[in-house]
């Protein structure tokens, strides 16, 4: 990242001004580049009685079932982002309900916001990120091949919610601390 002027900044590592951690400070003009926790969304979403999963065709954890979900984008709004990511990795059209939990992963600095959604069509294919995409029955889900500790705590959190009209959103398991 260059300044107005092109030059390249010439980064140590400081307590900038007014804060009490240090950081990497451009010697020359001052900007902090502030480092912060990446935010994903995504979403349990439903057909019936069914739960969208996706195969992941990328690292980490390739070929294993996850819901769908990444990074949100810089101007977009949780919900849009986790639509979009839902259409890029299912090609599925999903309704948003509501947040169901919002995970903190601090040991990769990551904050997780999943949402409850339905599809809005049973239509689903695997994305570019996906091997595969698939609707199950609750007691088919393959739980010994999930992805990651928070897509089980989503979907068990789902099932404690499936039929609530009203709850407020989970966050991580005590032992997910």
């Amino acid at each position: 990242m260059n300044d107005q002027y092109g030059r390249e900044p010439n980064f140590e590592r400081a307590v900038p001004p007014g804060d009490n951690m240090e950081r990497s400070v451009c010697s020359e003009c001052g900007f902090v580049d502030y480092q912060n926790p990446k935010i994903v969304v995504g979403s349990v979403t439903t057909w019936n009685d069914k739960i969208l999963l996706c195969r992941r065709s990328i690292e980490p954890r390739s070929g294993f079932w996850t819901l769908p979900a990444g990074y949100l984008e810089l101007h977009e709004t949780p919900e849009v982002g986790a639509k979009r990511e839902a259409q890029e990795e299912a090609c599925a059209s999903i309704e948003i309900d509501r947040v169901l939990a919002i995970y903190s992963i601090p040991r990769i600095s990551q904050v997780q916001i999943i949402y409850r959604a339905t599809l809005k069509q049973d239509e689903i294919a695997a994305g570019p990120e996906s091997q595969e995409v698939k609707l199950f029955p609750w007691n088919e889900i393959p739980w010994t091949d999930l992805a990651f500790p928070s897509v089980d705590w989503a979907l068990r959190h789902y099932r404690e919610v499936i039929n609530a009209e009203q709850f407020s959103p989970f966050s991580n398991p005590q032992e997910g601390l």
